[in-house]
């Protein structure tokens, strides 16, 4: 990768609800300013005014212009950050402080070192799959409820019931041809990044995250078919709430919105891919013999 000799700018993506989080940006923003480069702070909803821990640090509403995005907090503002990044195509670099840290490079105490590293060139940038989820309006929705435009989800995206102590029944296409209809407590499509996400917590399989695969998996299914699938990429799914309850639709943790009998979600392999910034010594497989404490024999 190409060195950046001054005059970088780097946006930083803070979790409000972190204080370490506040403290690790200001220190690095000092950090970049005495090298002769720009750090900016992303304005979140939740977040305050001045952000980054320091008032002086200059906001952002958008990436343009930004050569590197840095998220500080846990998976869920790294998914908010690659979200942000993806229409301007900025590579992302994740500081963990959150528990697990999948998506995440590295930790607080390396940050400067990592972004030396970064602006001097020697890094490498992953790609990661994205999901295209769209809404169509069931026969029923007479044309007067609103559907969201497409949203690209980097873990997953769920559809799931709405009423405690009762299923949702979800007819499942795949590729345009009839599955299976699911009466579960939702049914979960993840991509391979996603599949350490919820899909792991249901008992879903792990896949390398660079891999372009489809996972659909049932949560707490009651019928006799209980597996995931894993899918290729261009095996794309309809999911149908077939009634008679309601379903919400949840794109990598956040409400896209209640979905009506008849109503149905679409998930395709997009085009666009999430671009994370790595530095090739911390693999996912590491990453998952830390996480579950995994020893060799």
């Amino acid at each position: 990768m190409k060195a950046m000799a001054s005059g970088a700018v780097v946006a930083f993506v803070v979790n409000p609800d972190r204080p370490e989080a506040a403290v690790a940006a200001g220190r690095a923003a000092s950090w970049l300013e005495e090298r002769g480069h720009r750090a900016l702070m992303v304005i979140e909803e939740a977040a305050s005014p001045g952000g980054a821990g320091d008032p002086a640090t200059p906001t952002t509403t958008t990436l343009a212009g930004v050569d590197l995005a840095v998220s500080f907090g846990g998976d869920g503002t790294m998914l908010r950050t690659v979200d942000l990044a993806k229409s301007s195509g900025v590579p992302v670099l994740g500081v963990n402080l959150g528990r697990l840290g999948y998506l995440t490079e590295v930790e607080p105490a390396g940050l400067e070192t990592a972004l030396g590293r970064f602006l001097s060139g020697d890094y490498v940038v992953e790609e990661r799959m994205t999901l295209e989820v769209s809404v169509e309006p069931g026969p029923d929705s007479g044309g007067d409820r609103a559907v969201g435009a497409t949203v690209l989800a980097l873990n997953e995206a769920v559809l799931e019931k709405t009423v405690p102590g009762h299923t949702i029944r979800v007819s499942a296409s795949i590729a345009g041809r009839p599955f299976v209809t699911y009466a579960a407590d939702g049914v979960l499509v993840a991509t391979p990044t996603g599949s350490t996400a919820y899909n792991l917590s249901v008992r879903g399989p792990i896949l390398s995250p660079r891999l372009r695969a489809i996972v659909l998996t049932p949560i707490s299914p009651h019928m006799l078919f209980d597996r995931a699938l894993v899918l290729e990429p261009d095996e794309w799914l309809r999911l149908e709430v077939a009634g008679p309850r309601p379903g919400v639709l949840v794109i990598d943790g956040l409400s896209a919105g209640v979905l009506q009998p008849g109503d149905a979600v679409v998930c395709r392999a997009a085009e666009a891919r999430a671009r994370l910034v790595s530095f090739g010594e911390r693999d996912f497989h590491s990453v998952l013999k830390a996480r579950f404490h995994l020893t060799d024999r």
